[in-house]
């Protein structure tokens, strides 16, 4: 069954000096998070962006579908931590990401640790619907 996730924000002023708020419609879960170009461009200063809101995106994704993939091969995680940095360039825009994650894994060695990695962040949704910009990782055990 396909699911539809919803949010929206309400946007006023023109981009250098405007300012908005993004509501979380579907869930809720997420308080109302404010944003500014100068949070996007410069320094965050307590409001989101785009990019931040990418970067959760597709933390959890990865971390999803890697679980669900070492789970498959019989080696369940005891943790994944994960994180993901997606770089912004006034200009020119996302110009990459990087996932980084480190795994408790009983009973997997390293070589297949990073294959799956590898095979995580190729068919993770998110990755594969930013797959317009270069995604790297770096994936290590505890």
């Amino acid at each position: 069954m396909a699911t539809t996730r919803s949010a929206h924000t309400v946007w006023e002023g023109n981009l250098l000096e405007g300012k908005g708020v993004v509501t979380f419609d579907s869930s809720g879960a997420i308080a109302q998070q404010p944003v500014t170009w100068a949070s996007r461009a410069q320094d965050a200063n307590g409001k989101t962006s785009p990019e931040e809101l990418i970067a959760a995106a597709h933390s959890s994704c990865f971390s999803m579908a890697f679980s669900h993939a070492l789970a498959g091969a019989g080696t369940p995680p005891t943790k994944l931590v994960t994180s993901a940095d997606v770089v912004f360039q006034p200009g020119e825009g996302i110009t990459g990401i990087h996932l980084t994650v480190e795994g408790t894994v009983p009973g997997i060695d390293e070589d297949a640790f990073l294959a799956a990695a590898e095979d995580a962040k190729k068919n993770c949704p998110v990755s594969q619907a930013l797959s317009g910009t270069t995604i790297t990782l770096t994936a290590k055990l505890a």
